[in-house]
């Protein structure tokens, strides 16, 4: 077993611990949780990540690692773990089934390796640089999505996409307003906008052909690293610029998607 392959294993038994951790809170109607005005803080986050940071730490001592809860673990190697125990803390909370934890791993600044563990579903994504997305063990791609409503590459006028915004911004007004007029203007031009509370669950259902688009505007380091490998490896045309990134199937619907947002008042 090579060392990435070896990192692959680790990063998925991670996201399965956290996420047995998850399934039986959610089952058991856990709502604990600290309420803020932008946000939720859960016990099942610290729970979960506790169940998850033994795992990588055990199999690699020397790599830095980034916690969402236990935060920063220095290291002398080239890779850098995240790990994002519940992505989707409102949505747990709230009663819905889209959550998941979710693990990053960092090869010189540039993502290598990606695992999301949906607990609720039993779904599972693992996505390599190089070697495309892995759906519970089969390859996938996103470009399956043109087959999911009979629209054609660049035809907005039945797609879904997904924001995802960061948590500085509900807290910031002009961010908040930059966010609103993102959301305005791709609501003129395709069938659905949903508001993500869960960037990895709708990253994977991106990555398997369920989404046409991810736009996605200061994104937290938690989540980013995770999306943006299961976009590219699922074979996605991606285009960033500052704050924004904006994934699609193809080509075409990247340059709609593109348009759209050039038109929002920002």
């Amino acid at each position: 077993m090579s060392d990435h392959d070896q990192i692959q294993a680790v990063a998925r038994a991670a996201v399965l611990a956290g996420g047995a951790e998850l399934r039986d809170r959610y089952r058991d109607g856990d709502a604990e949780a600290e309420y803020g005005a932008h946000d939720v803080k859960a016990a099942a986050d610290v729970a979960a990540e506790s169940r998850m940071l033994p795992v990588v730490r055990e199999a690699f001592p020397d790599h830095a690692v980034f916690a969402e809860e236990a935060g920063e673990f220095a290291g002398d190697e080239p890779y850098r773990w995240i790990i994002d125990p519940l992505d989707g803390t409102n949505d747990f909370a709230a009663g819905l089934p889209t959550f998941a934890s979710s693990v990053a791993v960092l090869r010189d600044g540039e993502p290598l390796v990606a695992a999301v563990h949906q607990p609720a579903t039993d779904e599972t994504y693992v996505a390599r640089a190089g070697e495309g997305v892995r759906y519970d063990g089969d390859r996938v791609d996103a470009a399956d999505a043109r087959g999911t409503g009979g629209e054609a590459a660049g035809d907005l006028a039945g797609a879904t996409v997904a924001v995802i915004v960061g948590r500085d911004v509900p807290r910031d007004p002009a961010l908040a307003a930059e966010a609103d007029a993102l959301r305005a203007a791709l609501g003129d031009r395709v069938k659905r906008v949903l508001d993500s509370w869960a960037p990895t669950v709708h990253s994977g259902l991106f990555a398997r052909g369920r989404l046409q688009g991810i736009v996605q505007f200061r994104p937290d380091e938690e989540e980013r690293a995770v999306t943006e490998l299961l976009a590219t490896e699922a074979g996605a045309a991606v285009r960033r610029d500052g704050d924004l990134s904006v994934a699609a199937t193809d080509e075409a619907t990247l340059g709609e998607l593109c348009s759209a947002l050039d038109g929002a008042d920002r």
